[in-house]
């Protein structure tokens, strides 16, 4: 059986090593220039910082599993089950998120190694030489693609919602313990995290996640919601560096969940983080559960 993955984020590569263990020829095509999609880190300043999922949580065996194989090879490791809610600062104890010293992104990279990854690699239809074709991406992107209509409509039945990611780098440590916030009610943020506490090495970088209504304001000019994020994260811990601000745009980052592992029509399937609550976990097992149908 030969299949074609498009899209080489946590899905497409979750997808692509299960059917190439099952035996499947399997060619992953990415438009991009790396692998990992939303699971992105970027490099400033001589230093990755995760600039989109924010960490990666397991309560599924499978995936606890995968989690507890990076673990092994030093790529993830625990990092908290506790982050502070504003307003208010109070702790909120949950499952343990995990983090990886190299960068979310070593984790597809790991899943992707070994595999007949074709980058910069854009499309414009569906491929025809396939048995199957895996679109492992958002419905909206999938919908340019003109797929058959059963996964138009799948497609086109997804809602999703924009982030701006600021990555702000500031010339020393100015907060004490902070894993990392949940920012409730509040016009411009929704989460702030301590990049140097969530990789390990103390690095003063803080990565701040806008509300969907900013970033849907400043779609068309994210360097222009930097200082407006920059400045509210200054105020909210009380910072009085300036810090070096980088921003990053994600069109569609956060979609609304959808009650089934994937859709099919046909030879074409659609998967991703949209099936189930939108975590990196619900993207892997997407994947998985396209290959085994695929496989059986």
């Amino acid at each position: 059986m030969d299949v074609v993955v498009v899209g080489a984020g946590i899905a497409g590569l979750s997808c692509a090593r299960a059917l190439t263990d099952g035996g499947a020829r399997v060619r992953v095509v990415e438009r991009g220039r790396v692998v990992g999609g939303r699971l992105a880190s970027k490099r400033y300043d001589g230093r990755y910082a995760d600039i989109g999922a924010a960490y990666v949580v397991a309560d599924d065996p499978g995936f606890a599993a995968q989690l507890t194989s990076w673990e092994s090879r030093g790529l993830a490791r625990p990092w908290t089950d506790t982050l502070l809610v504003h307003p208010g600062g109070k702790k909120t104890t949950g499952p343990v998120r995990w983090a990886a010293p190299g960068g979310l992104r070593s984790l597809a990279a790991d899943l992707a190694d070994g595999l007949d990854v074709r980058l910069s690699a854009p499309l414009d239809a569906v491929p025809a030489d396939a048995d199957a074709v895996v679109l492992a991406m958002p419905g909206p992107q999938a919908l340019r693609l003109a797929p058959p209509p059963g996964i138009a409509a799948a497609a086109a039945g997804q809602t999703w919602n924009p982030v701006i990611a600021a990555v702000l780098t500031y010339p020393r440590r100015e907060w004490g313990e902070l894993p990392g916030i949940f920012v409730n009610d509040h016009p411009v943020l929704a989460t702030v995290c301590d990049d140097g506490d969530r990789r390990g090495d103390g690095a003063p970088v803080l990565v701040a996640h806008s509300t969907a209504a900013l970033a849907a304001r400043y779609l068309d000019d994210p360097e222009a919601a930097g200082p407006i994020l920059a400045g509210a994260v200054g105020e909210l811990l009380g910072l009085s560096a300036r810090p070096g601000v980088h921003l990053h745009r994600w069109t569609f980052a956060q979609p609304e969940p959808v009650d089934a592992p994937y859709a099919v029509d046909g030879r074409v399937w659609l998967c991703g983080d949209a099936f189930g609550r939108p975590r990196v976990q619900t993207a892997w097992l997407s994947g998985r559960a396209v290959a085994q149908a695929l496989l059986g």
